[in-house]
């Protein structure tokens, strides 16, 4: 049954690309209260995760969240989707507006159940925290502790993303996770790299999910996304991925002999599909790189990763660029290029004679930012030196990947960049595009030549001055490291210069190599006795002998054949008797010599110049000029007859064609010389009549007046020609002064956009989280508007000058309120109450501080308890008065009515009273009569 991985490439996604795509699209909504019980049932399988993590290397997993605009929503919706106990510790990095104070916290704090802080200095990242960066800081992390620096480039120009990134891979190495969400511009890009150069996981939102997509897409266009999801599906996946790293070589443990053979299977299947073996790197290098594929696609044993390793080509093309580790910047260790600049390259440059071309081999280039660093340090080396030296410099700048050569090759960089260049270098040596991109310059580029090479297995270049491979020898195995250090040694002139990475040395190699600057890694090469057989050529690094010369093999690659004894003829023809000639540019310049060209050419005095009508002898440089200027203009094959060449004491007739060539391709645009000797006619005796001789004269004296005149005609056609040539040269200057500063106009322009656009991230920010808090606003507001609507209390609000601030439905039946009389005092407005006192108690509890209470009647013979209370802001400062009305008609009718009764049954106890102490005063009456 065939394996697939739950994060397989769909169809469609280019070969070349070096991330898993999960492009299905859904709608961008806020997390709920059903996503948070989502999220809360997934605790469980996550809890498990964390616990194992924290019991097997005693620390967890930090996840770093770059966000610009837009990102406050995308975060939301992140946060929403993470279990409250995933073990994760998150850090959120964004652009925030230095002068404004957010509720960044607080809006997050909905979106989870976690606990989300804003970070001061030296806090400690825990698991199941949110730590958000404060405005106007840096952010970097050491062991797990949160460092908050001043930030050290102006606003605009700041890439706080790519600066915590970058830390936080030095600190979590293979535990480091990067996320990019919705954001404008680059930031970000190098952080990228630097997380996957130490085998770190990178997760980006699906460029088409996010509000703002310039960040997302220039981190999958670089190559950099391991996986590319809508955004709240990237806590599923991160789970996963760090749930299901295995570990094929735990520190301290043997491998074991299963995992060992699935692991050279890899290496064969590797070297099958890309043709390049990768036996001899490092094996822990090779085991994390494994790991994060497996980790990737959720497969947990190393067999049935070879097994989908098999049955998926793409996944061999994108192991293979995983083991690549093409991460690099420019000056990167800038301390190194320091040392080069003001020490090394200099006292190098005095040590050699005036003059010449020197030659410099960086391998490993990857995208070309070091080769390029070299030029530029080289550049400013010469600037600086007085008086100025005439040294130029070559750099041949090789790789193993091609996509790599390819993007190096063009020479363009993202913004970002600004971060390793200084402004100055980038004003000098880079040209902004439209796109705001970073274009090397011209006279920078035509410095390197880069080509695909396999240090391994291709020979290396020879007689060089310098040789840079930095960080490339610490993922080699020991073995081939010794190898490679004779090979410098052998590719370098005497006294030549090896420069390699912070974490390399030359090992063994101390007779080969003697240090210039320990501490900078940089080398001298020392003359040694040690015999050139110890010299292993890389052509002989994957065997021990070598192999018998093998035939030519025929068209059909079936039957060996010889070569022909007609090929060997014509080789041999060509060899003796072809003419000599040279192939030219457009401009003259010599690129190929064929045969014995020393009597038509010789070099000419003073610096060397390999230009054809400079080493033209004596008699050819006029006629070669002309014909040669003709066959350019005119495309066509100029023949010269019977010139004569002044050679060593003599002449020689010879004749030239000069010939455009047309075919090749390659060879388009370039011109052949080719000279052919021609022998002089015999001499005779001659008995010519004196006539013959006047006549003869003659001619030869009305040719030298011919040749006089074409002389002054020539003088002053050279004189005019200085004349203009001065004026256009003065022209010339003019147009650089301006264009300089057009130039210097278009910088400060340049510079102003960036600015303008970093402050438009800041603000989309603010607008995202003020947009957020009137949302909150706005449901607050109406969940107290339908509160006091239940409660059936009038309301009344007032400002400290007793103006209308807000009034309940109910108060309008009360005091005669609309909603036009907000702002107007409240002692203009009619009132049915009976209360002449009520500004002056409005004014009284403002005073005092304490609130009133009356029993008021209206006109209408209703009435109400008047409360009158201050209202205390959050700062408890007094910021007016509320007034509540709450009905108490019925209480009050009733309490008439209750007096009424009352006084009924006062007045007919006292009547019946009355009526007992008659009868009981007639008892007595009647009494006192019987007695009698």
């Amino acid at each position: 049954m065939k394996h697939r991985s739950p994060l397989e490439r769909p169809e469609g996604v280019g070969q070349n690309s070096q991330y898993l795509l999960a492009m299905k699209k859904q709608p961008i909504r806020r997390p709920g209260r059903k996503q948070r019980r989502a999220a809360g049932a997934r605790n469980a399988a996550s809890n498990s995760f964390a616990d194992a993590g924290n019991q097997a290397t005693h620390s967890f997993p930090i996840i770093g969240l770059g966000a610009s605009a837009g990102g406050l929503e995308a975060l939301e919706q992140f946060l929403g989707h993470v279990p409250q106990k995933s073990g994760l510790g998150f850090v959120i990095v964004q652009h925030l507006d230095p002068t404004h104070k957010g509720m960044f916290v607080e809006l997050l704090q909905r979106s989870t159940n976690m606990l989300v802080v804003q970070i001061k200095d030296r806090m400690k990242v825990e698991p199941n925290h949110v730590y958000v960066i404060p405005p106007n800081r840096d952010l970097s992390i050491l062991r797990g502790v949160l460092h908050l620096l001043d930030p050290a480039a102006p606003r605009g120009l700041r890439l706080p993303i790519d600066f915590f990134f970058r830390s936080l891979a030095e600190d979590r190495h293979e535990q480091s996770v990067g996320v990019i969400l919705s954001g404008m511009g680059s930031d970000g890009t190098l952080g990228l790299r630097a997380i996957k150069e130490k085998a770190g996981a990178v997760f980006v939102q699906t460029p088409a999910s996010a509000k703002f997509d310039s960040m997302p897409r220039m981190a999958v266009e670089a190559g950099l996304a391991d996986v590319v999801a809508p955004v709240e599906e990237l806590p599923d996946k991160i789970i996963d991925y760090l749930r299901h790293v295995p570990l094929l070589a735990k520190p301290g443990h043997d491998m074991g002999e299963r995992n060992q053979s699935a692991l050279e299977k890899v290496m064969i299947l590797l070297r099958t599909q890309s043709g390049h073996d990768f036996s001899q790197y490092k094996k822990s290098t090779i085991s994390r790189r494994i790991e994060r594929r497996m980790g990737l696609h959720q497969i947990t044993k190393i067999a049935d990763y070879v097994r989908y390793l098999r049955e998926n080509s793409q996944e061999s093309n994108l192991l293979f660029k995983e083991l690549l580790i093409g991460v690099t910047s420019f000056f990167r260790d800038p301390a190194i290029w320091e040392e080069l600049k003001n020490k090394v390259i200099p006292e190098f440059l005095a040590s050699r004679p005036q003059g010449g071309v020197l030659r410099a081999w960086t391998a490993g280039c990857s995208t070309g930012e070091e080769a390029y660093s070299l030029a530029i340090v080289f550049r400013e080396v010469l600037e600086n030196i007085k008086p100025a030296v005439n040294f130029s410099l070559q750099i041949f700048a090789t790789d193993l990947d091609k996509d790599a050569i390819d993007k190096a090759r063009a020479g363009v960089y993202p913004p970002n960049i600004r971060a390793d260049v200084s402004a100055e270098r980038l004003r000098q040596f880079f040209v902004k595009t439209e796109r705001g991109d970073y274009l090397v310059k011209k006279e920078i580029r035509e410095m390197v030549i880069f080509a695909p090479q396999n240090l391994v297995m291709h020979p290396p270049f020879t007689r060089l001055d310098m040789v840079t491979c930095r960080n490339l020898l610490i993922y080699l195995d020991a073995e081939l490291q010794k190898k490679l250090m004779p090979l410098f040694h052998y590719s370098l002139n005497p006294g030549g210069i090896l420069l390699l990475g912070s974490a390399e040395t030359v090992g063994t190699a101390t007779d080969l190599f003697s240090p210039l600057a320990a501490k900078a890694r940089i080398y001298r090469r020392l003359d040694t006795s040690r015999p050139n057989a110890l010299v292993d050529f890389p052509s002989a690094f994957a065997r021990t002998r070598p192999d018998a010369p093998q035939p030519l093999a025929s068209p059909s690659g079936t039957i060996p054949i010889s070569p022909s004894l007609q090929s060997l003829a014509d080789q041999l023809l060509l060899q003796r008797y072809s003419p000599a000639a040279v192939l030219v540019t457009a401009e003259g310049d010599i690129l190929y010599v064929s045969g014995k060209t020393g009597k038509y050419l010789e070099p000419a005095a003073g610096k060397a110049n390999w230009n054809l009508f400079a080493m033209s002898r004596e008699g050819l440089g006029s006629a070669l000029s002309e014909a040669f200027h003709k066959a350019i203009r005119q495309k066509i094959v100029v023949v010269l007859k019977d010139v004569t060449v002044g050679t060593n004491g003599g002449t020689q007739i010879v004749d030239i064609t000069v010939q455009p060539v047309t075919s090749p391709e390659a060879l388009m645009g370039m011109v052949m010389v080719v000279f052919t000797d021609v022998a002089k006619p015999s001499e005779t005796k001659s008995s010519s009549s004196s006539q013959r001789i006047t006549i003869h004269d003659a001619r030869l004296s009305a040719m030298a007046q011919e040749l006089q005149q074409a002389h002054m005609d020539l003088h002053t056609t050279r004189d005019e020609m200085q004349i203009s040539q001065e004026e256009l040269k003065s022209t010339n200057e003019e147009l650089q002064s301006m264009n300089e500063e057009l130039q210097s106009t278009n910088e400060e322009l340049t510079t102003s956009k960036e600015e303008m656009q970093s402050m438009n991230e800041e603000l989309q920010t603010v607008n995202h989280e003020l947009q957020a808090k009137v949302d909150e606003l706005s449901r607050t507001s109406d969940d107290m508007k339908n509160l006091l609507n239940s409660t059936d209390i009038a309301t009344l609000f007032l400002d400290d000058v007793l103006l209308v601030r807000r009034f309940t439905t109910q108060a309008a039946s009360i005091i005669k309120l609309i909603p036009s009389d907000v702002g107007r005092p409240i002692t203009d407005i009619v009132t049915d109450l009976d209360y002449p006192r009520l500004a002056d108690d409005i004014r009284g509890v403002l005073k005092k501080k304490a609130f009133v209470e009356k029993q008021v009647a209206t006109r209408d013979n209703r009435w109400f308890t008047v409360r009158i209370m201050p209202y205390r802001t959050q700062e408890n400062r007094i910021d007016g008065v509320v007034i509540t009305f709450a009905d108490i008609t019925v209480a009050k009718n009733l309490e008439t009515a209750l007096r009424k009764a009352q006084s009924n049954l006062r007045e007919r106890f006292t009547n019946q009273t009355v009526a007992l102490g008659k009868a009981r005063k007639n008892l007595q009456t009647k009494a006192a009569k019987s007695s009698r």
